[in-house]
């Protein structure tokens, strides 16, 4: 069954917003987390000279960018009701991830 197309658009602008947060935050984990946690060493994306959100940013308006799009994320589902929770959940939990 075809989700009917608000419902698509929602999830869509959901699903935009939320992967680009996820993004960000990972960008700014790779600056500020601990390489034990991560399983990855920190500040990888520095050495091999990728261009991140943190290193044209900052981490500090990186970080506001994350929630702007968290919030975003949660307006997109707004349509949907308290069915759309665990999403909205999910993408708090995406800016709350500590390494």
């Amino acid at each position: 069954m075809a989700a009917k197309e608000p419902i698509l658009k929602a999830l869509t602008r959901y699903g935009e917003s939320l992967g680009l947060a996820f993004q960000i935050a990972d960008d700014v984990l790779n600056v500020e987390g601990q390489a034990a946690l991560m399983g990855k060493q920190a500040g990888s994306d520095l050495v091999k000279g990728k261009a991140t959100y943190p290193s044209v940013l900052g981490v500090a308006e990186s970080k506001t960018r994350s929630r702007e799009l968290v919030e975003m994320a949660g307006e997109a589902l707004k349509s949907l009701g308290p069915e759309a929770d665990p999403l909205r959940e999910i993408a708090r939990f995406v800016i709350a991830r500590e390494y």
